[in-house]
């Protein structure tokens, strides 16, 4: 999960209830490195209001501004009708796992 200077999470398939408990420990696991956060959401197919709190949560408890790598259009909609991506930077090039000098202004 820890990729140098940040934590990735890796999502895909379906981001519901179902995930609720492996969720709340990756949040976890991602809060406690202290580290800012990157999601790599390209492979999500689904995401229903948890996945939505699990992002809340980690945008509230992480360092820096949390960054999702491209997103689908269903995560984009959520983002946009929650406003979570408000607090979220959506990126639409994965900026690997390089030193931060290679995320965008403002991604870090």
């Amino acid at each position: 999960m820890a990729a140098g200077p940040r934590t990735r999470l890796v999502l895909s398939g379906d981001i519901d209830a179902a995930l609720s408990t492996e969720l709340a420990d990756a949040v976890e696991e991602a809060t406690s490195a202290g580290l800012p956060v990157q999601i790599d959401a390209r492979h999500i197919t689904f995401m229903d209001s948890s996945g939505v709190a699990m992002l809340a949560r980690l945008a509230h408890r992480t360092p820096g501004r949390v960054t999702m790598i491209q997103p689908p259009d269903v995560v984009r909609f959520l983002l946009e009708v929650t406003r979570i991506g408000e607090v979220i930077a959506v990126l639409d090039t994965d900026p690997g796992f390089g030193d931060d000098d290679d995320l965008p202004d403002g991604a870090a």
